[in-house]
């Protein structure tokens, strides 16, 4: 049994008034509510109130008794328990403003003065007896300590157990003993006085007072002698008496009436001052409204409707209209402040929280998440129109020559479109990240209140609408052809003049550096993808035209080439002789496409890489096939310029062999139409077998992919060019030579019907001969299959020549034939290494016009033909 004795280890609360719920904590409880016998605190016994909750647990109310004392638990199988705390159960003292569940008598408090009743409530407040300060004593003794010396006694001088000792140290245990002294002088004075006010009031109105007394005992002789005659005079004294009720009434009639002004003035003054909160505050929101200070009237305003707001009282509800008077004009000033949009969004929210907490009408959150969008809107077209008006009324002049200054030259000199477009991305990178904070304030419930889910599809227009708006804008400053013609809205993002275009170009890296950094800044803050995309689209346009516009300049820069060309011919023993041109065109095609590929091919976080867009692919092909056709025409230019001029002086063979000095290399006053001709077909041949894979490999490494297609037309221009280049020096040497054959032939007025006999070839032979010699000894700065290609067309064309003249002539001698067939056959061996198929069927057709000879004629011939060549052996050398 005892194992399951009941004990009490814990209490909650420890004091109280009677009707405490008290929570008992402990052991051995009982198992079920039925366990549970009884419950005693300090002696009383509460089981009916008790409430068992678990074997360690049960809830109770204190009994009325008072005093310190244990909690004694009972149940079925442990007995009466012990406890190791105990309770204080104690009276409060109830004052006329402390609120109560039973009825309490409400005698009227009588201060030490006689029966003078306070009519403020703070007189039941007693003032210290002693008239001593108690400002040095806030640390009092503990109450339980004070219990222990004084059982049962109270410090209240209101109580029935009042005690003075435990009244001085709770409130005057730090006073030293002189002052005690002198608040018990104070006390005794004060007591004194009191007693004889009453000895004082009968003194001053001894006279009345024994008046009235003699009064009354003359009324009472009277009556009994009018008794004493039968005659009844209850009447007329009741009448008599009622005429001096009038009479008194009449004489203090207009004393009362002030009396009871006054009375009802005292208690208008009462009522006023125990509410003057409430008959002050529109006095009180006025001025707070001037002052600014919106949350003071939203306290006062939460109060007020708080304590009066359900009271039907007329004068409380003619104050209370006023007060919404007030606050419906401070709900219009907190409206116009969302309109016209606080400096920060911290402001902005707080105007729309102190609209929530006046119970503005509508949705204020709403209301102000379409106000900042508004607002950043117009802020926007307003910069947009006063930089356009800025940049129409620059002088034409200045805009002129600041369009010719290089990037180095302006940077401190922006147009007033780069302004425009630097402080319109400043907006939208501080603005716009406040406009989405309060969205998301908004959905968040950060506002305190349940926001409208069916504002988020129109919210979402909200952003993408100020985003793409924003995009628009920059568009039409500085990619005015990306904007659609059919948008309806287009002249509504800024018609700038095009005459600034040509500056925006010089400035479009420091552009795409601020937007980007507009584009991280937006990133940050986790935005839709769909908003983000038609950020992501305007970079990559704006991109791509940096790439577009660069490619084009570098394709000018490449145009004027031909300025600096100097003409100083390198030999290269596969390639020939080539200028510093196709280097240049090397350096400046490498230049651009680092640069592109430093600054825009990439991208940054989240940007589409131009290669990966099909569209954008082909056109940057078509960018670099340009830069590969504007050298083509540059070359094409050197070679063909002045042309015409060259051909009319070219009329003579001594003008079309040039004399070579075998220098490798040459200036320009010195070199010829031919031999410029020759350089450009070697530059084309060169840029096509070196200059061209050598780009192609560092475009692979860059990302660009390479087709064979797009190889073959980068080198159709040079080709082309090159055949165009071989036909016309072809032209250029094959006609005055051929013409000068048949004149030669018959100087000085030679005829094949001759009887001469034969001992050398004809000097037109040998000339046919040196010709072709000079054409070759010019050639060695071409590369050995260009040389092919051009003797195999100048012997072809000679041994056409041949054929027609031998078949055109009538008659040959045997002497003539012979000659004949030695020239021919000179001819033909010293060409023989450039001799195709087709100047080989001449030679045939050009042998068989003529007559046959007999043995020693052949042998002549070939005795000629072998002393020919033996003596133009060196010559010959150079045709081999």
């Amino acid at each position: 049994m005892a194992s399951n004795t009941p004990i009490v280890t814990g209490i909650s609360p420890k004091e109280g008034p009677p009707g405490t719920r008290v929570t008992l904590r402990g052991e051995n409880f009982g198992q079920t509510a039925s366990d549970l016998i009884s419950v005693i605190i300090c002696g009383c016994d509460c089981t009916l109130s008790a409430e068992w909750k678990s074997p360690n647990k049960i809830v109770a109310r204190s009994g009325p008794d008072k005093g310190k004392g244990d909690i004694i638990v009972q149940t079925r199988y442990g007995g009466v328990g012990t406890s190791t705390v105990q309770f204080r159960a104690y009276h409060e003292t109830i004052g006329p403003t402390k609120e109560s569940a039973v009825w309490v008598e409400e005698a009227p408090f009588h201060a030490l003065s006689w029966s003078r009743k306070s009519l403020s409530p703070t007189s039941y407040q007693q003032e210290d007896p002693l008239g001593l300060s108690v400002e040095g004593n806030e640390n009092k003794l503990p109450e339980d300590d004070l219990n222990e010396l004084f059982p049962n006694g109270s410090g209240d001088l209101a109580s029935e157990n009042f005690n003075a000792g435990w009244f001085l140290l709770e409130h005057h245990h730090a006073t030293n003993f002189d002052d005690l002294k002198a608040g018990l002088s104070f006390l005794k004075r004060k007591v004194d006085s009191q007693k004889e006010g009453q000895l004082s009031f009968l003194k001053s109105n001894v006279g009345s007072v024994i008046d009235q007394l003699d009064m009354l005992a003359k009324l009472k002789e009277k009556i009994e002698h009018d008794n004493s005659g039968g005659v009844n005079l209850t009447e007329n004294v009741e009448l008599k008496i009622q005429d001096s009720k009038e009479e008194a009434h009449k004489l203090f009639e207009e004393v009362l009436a002030r009396r009871e002004r006054a009375d009802a003035t005292r208690n208008a003054l009462a009522v006023l001052s125990r509410f003057k909160f409430l008959f002050c505050l529109p006095s009180v929101i006025d001025k707070n409204v001037q002052a600014g200070d919106f949350d003071l009237v939203i306290n006062d305003y939460a109060r007020v409707k708080n304590l009066f707001g359900n009271k039907d009282i007329p004068i409380f509800k003619k104050v209370m209209a006023e007060i919404e008077t007030r606050i419906n004009r401070v709900r219009e000033i907190l409206l116009k402040k969302l309109e016209d949009v606080p400096p920060s969004v911290e402001d902005h929210i707080k105007v729309i929280r102190s609209l929530n907490h006046l119970e503005t009408e509508g949705d204020p959150a709403w209301t102000g998440i379409e106000c900042y969008a508004r607002h950043l809107v117009t802020t926007m077209n307003d910069l947009k129109d006063k930089f356009i008006i800025l940049e129409s009324s620059e002088n034409t002049k200045k805009n002129k020559s600041m369009s010719k200054m290089n990037y180095s030259d302006i940077q401190g000199l922006r147009p007033p479109r780069i302004l425009y477009v630097e402080n319109l991305i400043d907006l939208m990178e501080h603005k716009f990240p406040d406009l989405w904070k309060l969205g998301q304030t908004y959905f968040g419930r950060e506002l305190h209140l349940t926001p409208d889910t069916g504002k988020h599809k129109p919210y979402k227009h909200i952003v993408m609408d100020v985003i793409e708006r924003f995009c628009n804008l920059l568009r039409a400053a500085i990619l005015p052809h990306t904007l659609p013609r059919s948008n309806q809205n287009r002249h509504a993002y800024g018609t700038w003049s095009n005459s600034g275009l040509e500056s925006v170009i010089l400035w479009l890296p420091h552009c795409l550096g601020y937007i980007r950094a507009c584009y991280s800044s937006l990133l940050r803050i986790d935005l839709p993808s769909d908003a983000l995309d038609i950020f992501s689209k305007f970079i990559f346009d704006l991109r791509f035209y940096r790439v577009s516009t660069r490619f084009r300049a570098a394709a000018e820069s490449i145009e004027a080439l031909d300025k600096s060309e100097t003409w100083a011919i390198d030999i290269n023993e596969k390639y020939g002789g080539i200028t510093e041109l196709p280097f240049q065109f090397e350096a400046k095609f490498r230049e651009v496409i680092q640069a592109i590929h430093d600054s825009v091919l990439l991208g940054e976080v989240r940007e589409t890489l131009l290669l990966e867009d099909p569209n954008t692919k082909k056109e940057m092909s078509a960018l670099i096939l340009q830069l590969f056709r504007s050298f083509a025409s540059v070359l094409e230019k050197l070679a063909f310029s002045n042309a015409d001029d060259q051909c009319e002086r070219l009329t003579v063979i001594s003008q079309l062999i040039y004399s070579s000095d075998m220098n490798k290399f040459a200036n320009f006053e010195s070199i010829s139409w031919e031999q410029r001709l020759l350089a450009v077909m070697c530059n084309c041949h060169y840029t096509c077998e070196v200059v061209l894979p050598s780009l192609v490999k560092l475009m692979t490494s860059q990302g660009y992919q390479i087709t064979e297609e797009f190889t073959t037309n980068c080198k159709e221009p040079f080709v082309m060019l090159s055949h165009r280049i071989l036909e016309q020096y072809n032209e250029q040497k094959c006609d005055p030579l051929v013409g000068t054959i048949e004149p030669s032939m018959y100087i000085p007025k030679f005829d094949w019907d001759t009887t001469f006999q034969p001992t050398d070839i004809r000097p037109y032979a040998k000339e046919i001969i040196m010709n072709l010699i000079g054409v070759r000894s010019e050639l060695y700065r071409v590369p050995l299959n260009l040389v092919e290609k051009i003797m195999f067309k100048i012997v072809d064309t000679i041994a056409e020549e041949l054929a027609r003249l031998m078949s055109c002539v009538k008659v040959f001698s045997l002497a003539g034939s012979m000659q004949a067939r030695a020239d021919i056959l000179a001819i033909k061996q010293s060409t023989k290494a450039f001799t195709s198929k087709k100047a080989a069927r001449f030679y045939e057709e050009s042998l068989e016009s003529l007559p046959k000879v007999d043995e020693q004629g052949e042998e002549l011939v070939r005795k000629i033909v072998a002393h020919f060549a033996s003596n133009m052996s060196l010559q010959l050398t150079s045709l081999t």
